[in-house]
């Protein structure tokens, strides 16, 4: 049995690994693998790794039990502290999780008289940062590629939401997907016939944003410094020569030098830019260890996320959702009367557990109130009936999903979360069935119209959560078909917001499953990377149904689905149920049915196996055969952009004497980048589609 090895602070890490020399870098890999069968654990958490007789590694944590400091990793060998031993002692431990900023207060730290105590970054699933979004008239004719892109399908005839990609080139690069004069994108044509918004990234689009909303009245932002500029200039760097070389050459050297990078980015106020790097440096280890639940999309994201954000910074972007906090601020709220819609269990990678429990005001208002500590699965489960601590208020989770709060002296976050400043005074309130306003609202519109006026936050926060009544259809595989109770309504795929099997969401989706033709009533949150999937949080009956939940009075008509476990008494009998329709054909899939399958195995065969991958794969493959489908989809974008991006890794000048002339990665990354954020904006586009009504349901 390995010894777990206690975190590591990234900066620690990556100066460990700066002073190797290059002799020794090249065998850091080899020795990193062999790291865990030769701890031992001491007493006082000291960790010990004997590499031989001579060459033996202490590693001691310090109070919080993170390696946060050089001193506290020693070798006896005599390179140390410049040795092989120390640095793939250091490279075999898990990361830990940066602290705060030097000028910033720790997250432990007392709160301030009358403010909000400062709190660990909440979890869940992470969503990559989204392009802005900007509203502009919807005409006949097709819109200005030099004014806005990626149109996303909204509801309405007199405007749509336009997604404006945030790509921008670096100084001294041409934008590489700026059309010519005039150049109008082609309309793509689904995989039912029709058409969906024409698709079109390209870095003018940001400018004529910015100047939209210097029209508006909006107040720009301040410049970043100097120091600001030149970490974001060196994180570009290292993240273009990162993603060259792919997962299988990014060993612990590259990941060291994005950790310095991001260090970097820390040290000078850039705290979004770190937490990307530090995504992506546990992706390329998640990766080359093949951990289970390792996906290599979610690697993918997460270099479009570092590399999206440093390009940006680099250009001069000074956007406060570029730039980041380092922690959560909290303004007085005033007065608040919240009530409890459900509650949901939190559970990260990086070891948090927890519960969200979503609130929402009389006016429409969302809030939630949250309690993530470290603690992971078990956190997790028991935190769903943990008390509220919030202005002294005698309630738990559960009794706060189905009950209320007055709420004087509040303080609340950007993101609507309630903090618990001493000055924060709360009452309980008596709970409201979901029938009655403000819950009802949730429920009255059609999914499709709240999915078009609700896409993903431009800051990257979860969607808002949405209500519809549904008729169970039946399984597939671990997820359920539903089908909205509205003509023509198309067929709703539930997945399980958390997975995990000591979780209660899978399970309450498979009962659901054996009861075809059951109406509920389901809350929950829109998948936008998944063709019309929600993500549902609880169920409840809906009102007049005759085969529909039964659920306890104590209950206040709905179930979470994370913590409470439906049984055999919660259903209706069978015998109640209705003749069951025939089934409707099953429309087909605008994103699994869509050619741009292509292009995301290009771009994921480029952080697999880096650029020679992708121009090997490139080489393969007559350009008709490529990218003919993808033309005639009338996705002609996507198909440019991959043709470049194969041309651009396959691209290496070399002199007279066989030396490189161009050895920078930077133009294969900003091609890589071009193509990411185009698919990113047209998959979008497709997805936002799936939820509108079919038109021969």
């Amino acid at each position: 049995m390995t010894t777990a090895l206690p975190p590591v602070a990234p900066e620690v890490l990556a100066k460990a690994v700066e002073q190797l020399s290059a002799r020794l870098r090249k065998k850091l890999d080899a020795a990193t693998e062999s790291c865990g069968a030769l701890a031992t654990r001491g007493p006082d958490g000291v960790v010990v790794l004997a590499f031989g007789e001579d060459a033996v590694v202490t590693l001691r944590p310090g109070p919080g039990g993170a390696v946060t400091e050089s001193g506290q990793a020693a070798c006896t060998c005599l390179l140390a502290p410049r040795c092989l031993h120390r640095a793939a002692a250091l490279g075999a431990a898990p990361l830990a999780d940066p602290g705060p900023h030097p000028a910033e207060p720790l997250w432990e730290s007392a709160p301030a008289p009358d403010a909000a105590p400062t709190q660990p970054p909440a979890s869940g699933p992470t969503h990559a940062q989204s392009p802005a979004l900007v509203r502009v008239p919807d005409t006949a004719a097709a819109p200005d590629p030099a004014a806005a892109s990626d149109p996303v399908p909204a509801s309405g005839a007199d405007s749509a939401l336009v997604r404006v990609p945030d790509t921008a080139a670096a100084p001294g690069r041409a934008p590489a997907l700026a059309p010519a004069p005039g150049q109008v994108p082609d309309a793509a044509v689904l995989p039912d016939g029709t058409t969906a918004a024409p698709v079109f990234a390209q870095p003018a689009a940001v400018h004529a944003a910015a100047h939209a909303a210097a029209q508006a009245g909006a107040t720009p932002a301040a410049a970043l410094t100097e120091a600001q500029r030149r970490a974001a200039h060196g994180l570009w760097r290292v993240a273009a020569e990162a993603l060259a070389a792919g997962v299988t050459a990014g060993g612990a050297v590259v990941q060291a030098e994005l950790l310095r990078a991001a260090h970097t980015a820390r040290l000078a106020g850039l705290p979004r830019a770190e937490a990307a790097a530090l995504r992506v440096v546990r992706g390329l280890r998640a990766a080359r260890g093949q951990q289970a639940g390792q996906r290599l999309g979610a690697l993918t994201e997460a270099f479009r996320e570092l590399l999206r954000t440093a390009a940006l910074l680099a250009a001069g972007r000074a956007d406060p959702a570029l730039t980041g906090t380092a922690r959560r601020a909290y303004a007085p709220g005033g007065s608040l009367q919240v009530y409890g819609l459900c509650r949901e269990p939190v559970l990260s990678a990086t070891g948090y557990g927890g519960v969200v429990t979503h609130l929402l005001a009389p006016d429409g208002a969302a809030y939630s109130l949250s309690d993530v500590r470290p603690g992971g699965l078990a956190r997790a489960r028991g935190a769903g009936s943990a008390s509220v601590t919030l202005g002294g208020a005698v309630l738990d989770h559960a009794g706060l999903a189905r009950g209320g709060l007055r709420i004087v002296g509040a303080t609340v976050s950007p993101e609507g979360r309630l903090g618990a400043g001493r000055g924060v005074k709360a009452t309980p309130l008596r709970g409201i069935p979901w029938t009655e306003e403000p819950a009802a609202a949730l429920f009255a519109r059609p999914a499709a119209e709240a999915v078009a006026d609700r896409p993903a936050d431009p800051d990257g926060a979860e969607p808002a959560l949405l209500g519809c009544e549904v008729a169970v259809v039946g399984a597939a595989g671990e997820h359920l078909l539903v089908r909205e109770l509205r003509p023509g309504a198309p067929l709703l795929r539930l997945r399980p917001a958390h997975p995990h099997p000591e979780l209660a969401h899978t399970a309450n989706l498979r009962r659901l499953a054996s009861y075809p033709g059951l109406h509920l009533r389901v809350l929950g949150r829109p998948d936008l990377d998944r063709a019309a999937t929600l993500s549902p949080l609880a169920v409840g009956p809906v009102p007049g149904a005759r085969y529909t939940l039964r659920l306890p009075e104590e209950w206040l008509g709905r179930a979470d689905l994370g913590y409470d476990r439906l049984q055999g008494a919660h259903f209706p009998p069978r015998a109640t149920a209705d003749p069951a329709p025939a089934p409707a054909p099953v429309g087909p899939d605008p994103l699994a049915d869509s050619p741009l399958w292509r292009v995301r195995r290009l771009l994921e065969t480029g952080v697999a196996g880096g650029r020679r991958a992708v121009a090997e794969a490139a080489r393969g493959a007559e350009p008709l055969a490529a990218y003919g489908p993808l033309r005639r989809a009338g996705l002609t974008g996507a198909a440019d952009l991959a043709a470049d991006l194969a041309a651009e890794a396959d691209r290496r000048p070399r002199d007279a004497f066989g030396r490189l002339a161009d050895p920078s990665a930077e133009g294969y990354a900003h091609a890589w980048l071009s193509t990411a954020t185009h698919l990113a904006a047209a998959e979008r586009s497709l997805v936002s589609a799936s939820w509108a009504a079919t038109p021969d349901a």
